[in-house]
């Protein structure tokens, strides 16, 4: 039976971009580095943060790859490269998951098709993602996110009914639903199917409804900041992490206001000196300069700053 990935805390990465919008090799190799001493358990290249619709199959590839290395060069060997292979045609994500492992993943993600949303129906769906698992070389996951997937949001039933294929070990919810994740939780062990919250607001309550941890785009910017708060629900401090979940709430809603991947990557390149604000359009670019004067960036300072403490 195929491995489950292990519980702790994962970073959908950000991927950054020269101003011509070719990868910038020394700014993403410094992200993933900083992101592995933080703690991470795993990277998830390509998840939404990633721009995976805006990269061509090689340069999917060679984020991957890019990202194995990055770790395997600095003794990084145990951290995880979880891949994103959704793909709008069943032929094309099969494709991905080949390529996902020849790159150095051990897992991949799949996003929902979504071009035809009418006519995937709660059977074409299962019937999708069963194929690919089938088809995967790397145990498979299942993403679901309605806002990036024409609002199609799987319900705890279809994610249980494809749980019990032999491939399928896990799922990230990014709908932040915190009931259907303790639904899924209190029918399959972690060891089996992995179940994450796929946001930094709703990480505590996640750990406390027996999710494996979270996949969530704040780790980014504050990836000790998510090992402190996984260690003090470890520790059994629950009051104190739940203050600090409240913080992190706060800086989790910050970050969508200020841009979502773009806020990101300027946030990033403001406050630990590497990486440009480039994004492949129709994504808009944030200045670094603009923070400042936005109303929400003091929930994310406030979190920095505990950061480079830690």
């Amino acid at each position: 039976m195929s491995k489950a990935p292990p519980p702790g805390y994962y970073v959908p990465a950000v991927l950054f971009f020269h101003d011509n919008e070719e990868i910038d090799i020394p700014a993403y190799k410094a992200h993933i580095l900083r992101l592995a001493q933080g703690g991470v358990t795993g990277i998830l290249v390509q998840g939404s943060n990633g721009e995976a619709q805006h990269l061509s199959h090689d340069e999917r590839k060679q984020a991957i790859k890019l990202a194995r290395d990055t770790l395997n060069e600095n003794g990084f060997q145990d951290v995880l490269v979880i891949a994103g292979t959704g793909a709008q045609s069943t032929r094309e994500t099969k494709k991905l998951c080949v390529d996902a492992k020849e790159a150095g993943a051990t897992h991949v993600l799949v996003l929902t098709p979504s071009t035809w949303a009418p006519q995937m129906t709660t059977e074409n769906i299962i019937r999708f993602h069963r194929e690919v698992a089938d088809a995967s070389p790397i145990p498979y996951m299942i993403y679901n996110f309605p806002v990036v997937t024409a609002g199609i949001d799987l319900d705890s039933d279809t994610i249980a009914t494809l749980a019990e294929h032999p491939n399928i070990v896990g799922t990230k919810l990014s709908c932040g639903n915190v009931g259907k994740l303790h639904r899924l939780t209190s029918r399959f062990p972690s060891s089996q199917f992995a179940v994450f919250a796929g946001k930094s607001e709703i990480f505590l309550h996640g750990l406390l409804s027996g999710s494996a941890g979270t996949i969530a785009a704040l780790v980014n910017i504050i990836p000790k900041v998510h090992g402190h708060l996984y260690k003090l629900y470890s520790e059994g401090k629950t009051a104190e992490a739940m203050d600090l979940q409240g913080r992190m709430g706060h800086a989790d809603w910050a970050a969508q206001k200020i841009g979502g991947i773009g806020g990101i990557k300027a946030i990033v390149s403001k406050n630990f000196e590497y990486g440009g604000i480039m994004v492949r359009g129709p994504l808009k670019v944030v200045s670094p300069d603009a923070l400042q004067n936005n109303k929400y960036y003091a929930a994310i300072e406030d979190l920095i700053a505990l950061e480079k403490s830690l």
